[in-house]
């Protein structure tokens, strides 16, 4: 699944994108890997890509979020890829990680 936000770095307006992919291990347990970039540059984050819950990805981006000055506009969501209807539905009710205070 690919969500990109408009928003700004250091006050420069740019584009975000975050790519999660999920990779089904088995019935009962799932990881998340977890991109994040500026316009078509990947950039790090803090730990590592693979996460055992979305909640834990978003949490991830938030710090990085917080830690590196950017923000992202909320209304300007915009899913680019296609997803599994699951992954929506667990983005949509753990978004709110990407914009807490």
């Amino acid at each position: 699944m690919v969500v990109q936000y408009r928003g700004k770095q250091n006050g420069i307006s740019t584009t975000f994108t975050i790519r999660i992919i999920g990779n089904n291990l088995s019935k009962s347990s799932s990881n998340y890997q977890l991109h994040l970039l500026v316009g078509d540059k990947q950039i790090p984050t803090f730990t590592t890509l693979i996460h055992q819950s979305l909640s834990n990805c978003l949490k991830e981006i938030y710090l990085f979020r917080k830690h590196n000055k950017i923000s992202f506009e909320a209304s300007s969501e915009k899913i680019i890829s296609e997803y599994v209807p699951y992954d929506l539905v667990l983005y949509n009710y753990q978004k709110n990680y990407l914009f807490m205070a």
